[in-house]
């Protein structure tokens, strides 16, 4: 099993960094393997719209999004951290996102998938710290990060959602958040293993020779 783990604050040490790592050390601790994907490092154009995409379903821009690309697909779970940003997510994961609209065009042009209409394959964890106690804080990001998981056959298994947490290590004052990150992580990995299982059984009985 594998997890991919999208760093999307451009602190590198803030408190969704800090979160998103006690996650990853939950699910490695439960035998997965997780690649650790950090947006600041990386050179990603934003969407240009010229929609090269629409006769392949790849994006005709060249640059890192390519390398996140294959990682996102063949990871059975997704593990994303942003802070807020104006009530969405920040601009390093924002446009991550939006160089999928590829993938998008993949499935529901190419592929003509109906919408609502496929079955999830990987399982999704969003991780996300807010500075203020807005009751919306955090709508927007979540109905945003629900379709970016869209694409990619993904559903949104947990989300960690923190209120009043701006400074860089204002999180190490609430201990608590920080176990339930490794212990959604670890639970993220069981998840997994758990559907893999379950598909496993069901191949196995559909090949049998008594089915």
């Amino acid at each position: 099993m594998n997890i991919i783990a999208i760093f999307g604050s451009p602190r590198l040490n803030g408190n969704t960094a800090m979160l998103m790592h006690q996650a990853v050390k939950g699910a490695r601790e439960a035998g997965v393997h997780v690649e650790e994907i950090v947006l600041r490092q990386l050179k990603i154009s934003p969407c240009l719209e010229i929609y090269g995409c629409k006769s392949t379903g790849r994006c005709a821009i060249q640059d890192d999004f390519q390398k996140v690309q294959e990682l996102l697909l063949a990871a059975d779970g997704i593990m994303l951290a942003s802070p807020i940003f104006f009530y969405t997510v920040s601009a390093h994961t924002k446009i991550l996102m939006d160089r999928c609209q590829s993938l998008w065009v993949k499935k529901y042009w190419i592929d003509k998938v109906q919408a609502g209409k496929w079955t999830p394959k990987r399982k999704g964890l969003f991780i996300s710290v807010g500075a203020t106690q807005g009751k919306k804080l955090f709508e927007g990001s979540l109905l945003t990060v629900k379709y970016f998981l869209d694409v990619l056959d993904a559903e949104l298994w947990r989300s960690l959602l923190y209120r009043g947490l701006d400074f860089e290590g204002d999180v190490l004052k609430h201990p608590e958040y920080l176990q339930e990150a490794f212990d959604s992580g670890k639970a993220l990995a069981q998840s997994l293993a758990d559907m893999n299982q379950n598909v496993t059984t069901l191949l196995t009985a559909a090949y049998s020779p008594d089915s």
